[in-house]
């Protein structure tokens, strides 16, 4: 009886007994390529492959390499899908991924691969944080793919793939246990070494015979051996791999001076002339490991925060599916017969647009969504930061990782999970981590050419002790090339940065711009928005006024009921905060047609052949023949609607200022200047600024208007961030120096900002200001310190003053000095 291939469907010749297990049950196969090719998507946790793929795979015609193959399976797109996004959505060719990056083992690890992949066609940029040991790349997928990427990280020493949580958190675990087994044996040794050591130096004093002296030496070097070629071989990777891509490492001096000491070493051992100096090496290389290994610890820390957000997205969902009339038994079981579907447990990584999906009370959002029947209480914090729970209820938006409270609600998806709004916020805080200032550019190239210059250093003092005092040449070299490896240069802002975002994430501050954390601490003037930034936006209608209630045209009565109608199917269109209010009144026998918004100004359309508009006073009144009297106390409304150019309504809404308003302008006045840029009417911004100390208070303006006084403000020095809401406040954030969105803001507007207020706090703005102030001065004092050792150092070392031990202990203490100093910018 013949079978087919499990993995290409074709018939598997006589005799050719080939199997993989496939979750859990043996499955065969028709040669040894697709075995190879099959128990490599097996050993990659791929599997889902088989249970969601189309069509049966290509027979494999040669045994590919398995790295290889692995990446080329990543190149598929129901892989991709997982952790491939759009990065520009009017490119669909252009797309981003964020990787995890094994073997980095210093900060121009980092510096190496950006350099080395910037060569590459097709992409597009690459940026790597050497802190959290993750790169972010895009590429235009119809000139390179993923897997030629992967490829060319693998042949200059590293290892990269997908980022994803779980992941990371196991090879953190693999690494730190193959860095704890490493010192362990080293330290071992190295106590052996020691003791044979003093054996030694006490034998010098009693004539120990000579070939009880040669035995022990013997001795030591076997024991050291292990030390200098299994627990330095790190160093050795590092500086391999950096020599192959004609750069200098950090890496560079260490091995060189380690293989020095042992070579030399070992040559007196085996001749039985000279000193030997195997304590020495192999303490040198243990304390280098203590070092690594706690740079390691401390960088596991910074990055662990920013990736268990991604641990709090659940791994299945409840998902609702219709069952129709000649479903099987066992679905007809499950159906509720009142809606005519089943519940079924999936991945929630599978759950796509349009999908839906119920919550029940504790279990976590799969997807983001909308809630579509049911209310309940979910809480945010870990987009906000904000403990208590928000209620919600039917056409509220909900998000992934939240937890629902006590009640049921039934959801639909709106974005895939790859998309979600989590995920969206990983990316962007790698991306803002990876943003280097020009500080950090300068100092990167000042790192190589001082690798270069400290091996030139070890030259010229080599031989100036060799024919000054020949002894202590080799060890004063040995501790030049060491003492002043500048790893905590290169540190200086990568741990900085990476450390000031985790903590804004944590108060709910999002960070997408770059340059923001740079750019914060030079601001000196703030502008806002009013509806929906310094007031909550959440308008209640306070008093409605038929002006006219019949129209001449159409010799209709208009009753508040049916104005309220009109209004609330125009506004069904905007998404200013004035429109909510109007939400309520909306009858959906009513349909506006031809429907225009004007940013900033209001709503037109036609509705039932009659054309209506409804927005400002200031931009209707012109097309409205009023008298002077209805003209001015019109004025003061919040919006009026027009009806074939006559006016039929004005509304009065009112709104509430929000709680932190006062604090924060008041706070900002004491050092920057303060402005309100608002759409509204001057009257309606005066009476805000007798409420609040703002400096300079502005109404009725356009978006254009709004850009032309930012601008206006720089030309007259200032630094300016702007902060707002609406869809009108889009094109005014390109105008400012930093742009600042409130998290309940349209996505338009949150898409083109620096920053996103997720908790929807002005107070937040203080915390920015703050730890954007802390960051500046925590990465000073880095390079303050990082500079100011190799300058005093580098004398000392090249003097002779400084021992291997001291030059160790030194080199290690500066870069944990480094990371532990930006590390107090995680603390509140």
């Amino acid at each position: 009886m013949t079978s087919n291939c499990f993995h290409c469907s074709e018939v598997i010749p006589s005799g050719i007994n080939l199997f993989v297990t496939i979750n859990k049950i043996s499955r065969a196969m028709c040669c040894i390529g697709c075995q190879a090719v099959s128990q490599t998507i097996v050993d990659n946790g791929l599997t889902q492959y088989y249970s969601v793929r189309t069509e049966p795979a290509q027979r494999a015609q040669s045994l590919v390499p398995e790295q290889l193959q692995k990446n080329k399976l990543l190149d598929e797109t129901v892989f991709q899908s997982e952790f491939v996004f759009q990065s520009d959505s009017q490119d669909k060719d252009s797309k981003e991924a964020i990787l995890s990056v094994d073997g980095m083992s210093c900060a121009a690890c980092a510096w190496l691969i950006e350099m080395q992949l910037d060569k590459l066609q097709g992409l597009i940029s690459i940026t790597v944080n050497a802190t959290t040991q993750r790169a972010t790349i895009k590429w235009q997928d119809s000139a390179i793919k993923l897997s030629a990427i992967l490829l060319a990280i693998e042949n200059i020493g590293y290892q990269a793939l997908p980022f994803k949580a779980n992941d990371v958190e196991l090879n953190n675990k693999k690494q730190s246990k193959a860095f704890i087994k490493r010192l362990g044996i080293s330290g071992i040794l190295m106590m052996q070494i020691m003791m044979i050591a003093v054996g030694l130096y006490f034998g010098a004093f009693t004539d120990m015979n000579e070939h009880n002296k040669v035995y022990l030496r013997w001795v030591s070097f076997i024991l050291a051996t292990p030390i200098i070629c299994y627990g330095a071989l790190p160093f050795y990777t590092g500086a391999i791999t950096a020599l192959k891509a004609k750069r200098l490492s950090m890496d560079v001096p260490v091995s060189i001076a380690i293989i020095l000491a042992f070579t030399a070493s070992a040559w007196a051992t085996i001749t039985q002339q000279g000193e030997v100096y195997f304590e020495s090496v192999s303490m040198f290389t243990f304390l280098l490991l203590i070092g690594k290994f706690l740079e390691f610890r401390a960088r596991s820390r910074a990055a662990q925060v920013s990736a268990n957000l991604l641990k709090l997205m659940p791994m299945t969902a409840t998902k609702v599916i219709a069952v129709n009339d000649n479903a099987d038994a066992q679905s007809k079981a499950l159906l509720n017969k009142e809606t005519h579907t089943k519940e079924v447990l999936v991945a929630a990584k599978l759950l796509i647009k349009g999908d839906t999906v119920i919550i029940k009370p504790g279990e976590v959002v799969p997807a983001d969504g909308v809630i579509t029947s049911g209310t309940s209480q979910l809480n945010e914090a870990m987009l906000s930061g904000e403990q208590l729970p928000i209620s919600k209820t039917i056409n509220d938006s909900v998000f992934a990782g939240t937890i629902n409270g006590d009640g049921n609600i039934t959801v639909q998806v709106k974005q895939a999970t790859g998309q979600s709004f989590l995920s969206q916020l990983i990316r962007l805080s790698e991306q803002s981590q990876a943003h280097k200032p020009k500080i950090a550019k300068l100092s990167d190239k000042i790192a190589q050419y001082f690798v270069a210059l400290i091996l030139l250093t070890s030259i010229a003092t080599a031989i100036y002790w060799q024919q000054h005092l020949p002894e202590e040449a080799f060890w004063i070299t040995l501790s030049v090339l060491v003492a002043t490896c500048p790893c905590a240069l290169s540190l200086a802002t990568p741990t900085g940065l990476t450390c000031a975002t985790i903590r804004l994430n944590r108060a709910g501050i999002m960070i997408k711009g770059g340059h923001v954390m740079e750019t914060m601490p030079k601001i000196s003037c703030f502008a806002f928005d009013k509806t929906g930034t310094l007031t909550t936006g959440e308008f209640t209608i306070d008093k409605l006024e038929l002006i006219d209630n019949s129209s001449k045209d159409t010799d209709q009565k208009y009753s508040q009921e049916q104005v309220l109608a009109i209004a609330a199917a125009l506004e069904a269109h905007s998404e200013h905060p004035i429109a909510k209010p109007f939400a309520e009144h909306r009858n959906y026998n009513l349909r506006a047609q031809e429907v225009k918004v004007h940013s900033g100004q209001g709503v037109s359309g036609t509705i039932d052949n009659v054309n209506y508009a409804i927005g400002k006073f200031s931009w209707l009144q012109k097309s409205v023949q009023l008298d002077s009297d209805q003209a001015e106390y019109l004025k003061d409304s919040s919006c009026i609607l027009v009806a074939n150019k006559q006016i039929i309504a004005a509304f009065y809404l009112v709104d509430q200022i929000r709680e932190q308003a006062f604090e924060l302008i008041a706070n900002l006045n004491k050092q920057h200047k303060t402005l309100l840029l608002s759409g509204d009417s001057q009257l309606a911004c005066d009476n805000i600024a007798q409420k609040l100390p703002i400096n300079t208070v502005l109404g009725g303006l356009s978006a254009q208007d709004k850009m032309q006084q930012i601008k206006h403000a720089q030309i007259q020095g200032f630094k300016v961030a702007m902060t707002g809401d609406g869809v009108n406040d889009s094109p005014v954030f390109g105008a400012a120096h930093v742009s600042i969105a409130m998290g309940c803001g349209a996505d338009i507007t949150k898409s083109g900002a620096d920053v996103i207020l997720l908790n929807n706090k002005l107070s937040s703005i203080n915390i920015l200001i703050k730890v954007s102030h802390r960051t500046r001065r925590i990465i000073f004092q880095n390079y303050l310190w990082a500079f100011g050792y190799n300058a005093i150092v580098l004398p000392l070392a090249v003097s002779g003053y400084i021992t291997p031990y001291m030059a160790v202990i030194g080199m290690s203490a500066s870069s944990i000095l480094v990371i532990t100093n930006s590390l107090r910018l995680l603390k509140d």
